[in-house]
C-alpha cells in the first residue's frame, strides 16, 4: 500500500467535501473523509475487503481511533450520496479534451448457475452476455466513459441484460462540445449518433462492423490509438476485484463499485 496514494485519496475527498459545504459530526472521532478514504483504500489494495483495510490503516496509524467493521459499514452507507457526489464532481473536472472512450463490463452478482436462488436480483433483465469473453453472467453491467488517460468521467450501473446503447445519451451529456467518443461494434446506431451530435455536439464514433460503411480514415487512426486504453482501465478494475464483489445488498455492491471507480480516478488522474 502506497503512503502517497492514501494521503492523496484523503486530501481529494476531504477538500472536495469541504468545498461542497460538508462538515463531520462534532462528536465523531474519525471524520467522514477518513471513512471514505478507508473504502477507497480497500478497493484499491484489498479487493474491497473493508475489515482488512480498517485493520491495516489502523496499524499504520492512519486512523487515530479504532473503528469496528459494523460501525464503519453503517457510516459508509450513510455517506453513500457523498461518494456519488464526489465521483460526479471529479468526473466533471476531468471531462476535458477532444477524445473519450466508451465501453461496458459485467459486474456479476453471483454465478449464473445460482441465478434462480438469488435473493438480491430477480428477472431476465439481469441475465447478460459478455461477448469479449464469450460468457454469460447474472448481475449488473458497468457502462463507462473515460479519458484517453484512463480516468473515468461518466458511468452507469444497469442490469446486465440491457443493451449497451441504453444509457448512451445520459453518459455523453456533459462532455465538451466537439469531442469524440470512441466505442466498439456494440454501440453502432446511426439514429443515436445523429441525436447525440444534434443535442450535445458530441460525436459517437463506434467501430463499424464488416457489413457497414468503413470508418473515416481519421477515425480509424483514433480508434486504433485509443481503444486499448479503456481495456487497460478495465484490467485494472478487474484486478481491484470489481467482478468479484461480496455484498449483502445491492446498495452495498453499488458503494463498492463507486469506491473502485474513485480509486481509479485518483490513480490515473495523476
Amino acid at each position: 500500500m502506497s503512503d502517497d496514494l492514501i494521503v492523496t485519496v484523503y486530501v481529494v475527498i476531504d477538500e472536495t467535501m469541504a468545498a461542497l459545504g460538508h462538515r463531520s459530526h462534532g462528536l465523531a472521532q474519525i471524520s467522514d473523509a477518513e471513512v471514505l478514504t478507508v473504502a477507497v483504500a480497500a478497493a484499491n489494495c484489498f479487493a474491497n475487503n473493508h475489515e482488512r483495510a480498517l485493520g491495516v490503516l489502523r496499524g499504520m496509524r492512519y486512523l487515530a481511533k479504532p473503528l469496528s467493521a459494523s460501525r464503519f459499514n453503517r457510516r459508509l452507507h450513510a455517506l453513500g450520496d457523498w461518494l456519488r457526489l464526489i465521483l460526479a464532481t471529479l468526473g466533471e473536472l476531468f471531462a476535458q479534451g477532444v477524445a473519450f472512450l466508451l465501453d461496458s463490463m459485467p459486474v456479476p452478482a453471483c454465478r449464473r448457475a445460482r441465478a434462480r436462488r438469488s435473493r438480491k436480483l430477480t428477472g431476465r433483465d439481469f441475465c447478460g452476455y459478455c461477448a469479449a469473453k464469450g460468457e454469460r453472467f447474472f448481475g449488473w453491467r458497468l457502462h463507462l466513459i473515460c479519458t484517453t488517460d484512463g480516468v473515468p468521467v461518466a458511468f452507469d450501473l444497469l442490469p446486465g441484460g440491457l443493451h449497451d446503447l441504453t444509457p448512451i445519451h445520459e453518459l455523453t451529456y456533459g462532455l465538451p462540445a466537439g469531442a469524440a467518443v470512441y466505442a466498439d461494434k456494440a454501440d453502432n446506431a446511426g439514429a443515436d449518433e445523429a441525436t447525440i451530435l444534434a443535442e450535445t455536439g458530441v460525436r459517437l464514433v463506434p467501430l463499424h462492423k464488416a457489413n457497414m460503411r468503413p470508418n473515416l480514415w481519421a477515425d480509424k487512426l483514433a480508434l486504433r490509438a485509443h481503444r486499448k486504453r479503456i481495456e487497460t482501465l478495465y484490467s485494472r478494475l478487474t484486478a481491484m476485484g470489481i467482478q468479484q464483489l461480496h455484498a449483502r445488498t445491492n446498495v452495498g455492491l453499488e458503494l463498492k463499485v463507486h469506491a473502485t471507480l474513485l480509486a481509479a480516478i485518483v490513480t490515473n488522474g495523476g
